[in-house]
């Protein structure tokens, strides 16, 4: 495909407009909490869900947990099918994987969660660019809604509140005020996690590329960060050119106001 210039793109909205996000909570009733999450025409399907056990490397006294995170391509998510990964995940997949997960062990205390394991599949059901960034600003709504379903269980409790080693079968934990509940939710996840796709068609910067902005883009840029305005990781790649610094802080400058309008979502929704 040829290179676009800025002037020849006819788009539907502004440069620094990022595509409608959409967002329906337990669209499956099985997991622990799920999110269908739409970005424009990139459509995610994350659900959370806790396993029996803690992963085998753990130690059998651990009081941390572990959060990880599995992300799919479903084969009608592309114009042509794409091939389902029977093996395992494969080069890219595994990539997007890791980058996922650990963007949520970025905005969690392991400790605080306690000996869970938690795993947040994101499955793309349509692909139409972004679907890393969207993966893993669904994926922060369902592991916050799973958080607060085992603290409303009665699972995922405090440390002092947790069961004694010389605790007997008749043990129960303490109830939870709405208050203390609402505590223990900020400090397993005092922040939320979003991430955003940025880039560069000629001297001009762009927000949320879709799959025109990014196949078309001299520069693509995906940045991930946290509420309270912190990096978590940030993804840039010059295709077939280069970037200065200035522009570099102008992706920088768009990516920020990106991340705050998916902040403001994610609070909205769980609020």
């Amino acid at each position: 495909m040829a290179k676009f210039k800025d002037s020849d793109l006819e788009l539907t909205r502004t440069s620094d407009e990022m595509r409608d996000v959409e967002v329906q909570l337990d669209f499956t009733p099985n997991a622990l909490a799920s999110v269908l999450y739409r970005q424009g025409e990139t459509v995610v399907l994350a659900c959370c869900t806790r396993a029996k056990n803690l992963p085998r490397w753990f130690p059998r006294d651990a009081t941390k947990g572990w959060v990880n995170a599995e992300y799919s391509l479903l084969p009608g998510s592309t114009d042509s099918r794409f091939q389902r990964e029977r093996r395992g995940a494969k080069g890219r997949t595994y990539e997007i994987e890791r980058l996922i997960a650990r963007s949520l062990r970025a905005g969690i205390d392991l400790e605080e969660l306690g000996p869970h394991s938690l795993t947040v599949d994101c499955d793309i059901l349509n692909a139409d660019g972004g679907t890393r960034c969207a993966s893993i600003t669904a994926a922060t709504i369902a592991l916050r809604l799973g958080v607060r379903r085992l603290i409303d269980q009665g699972l995922c409790l405090p440390a002092t509140d947790r069961k004694p080693a010389d605790a007997g079968r008749d043990w129960k934990p303490r109830e939870l005020s709405i208050e203390e509940k609402s505590a223990h939710e900020s400090a397993v996840l005092p922040v939320d996690v979003a991430a955003i796709s940025v880039g560069l068609i000629g001297e001009k910067v762009y927000l949320d590329l879709d799959y025109v902005l990014d196949s078309n883009a001299d520069v693509d840029m995906n940045v991930i960060g946290t509420s309270d305005g912190m990096l978590v990781e940030v993804q840039g790649t010059g295709e077939e050119s280069t970037y200065s610094r200035s522009q570099l802080n102008s992706l920088m400058d768009m990516a920020e106001k990106g991340l705050r309008e998916l902040h403001s979502i994610q609070s909205e929704i769980l609020s």
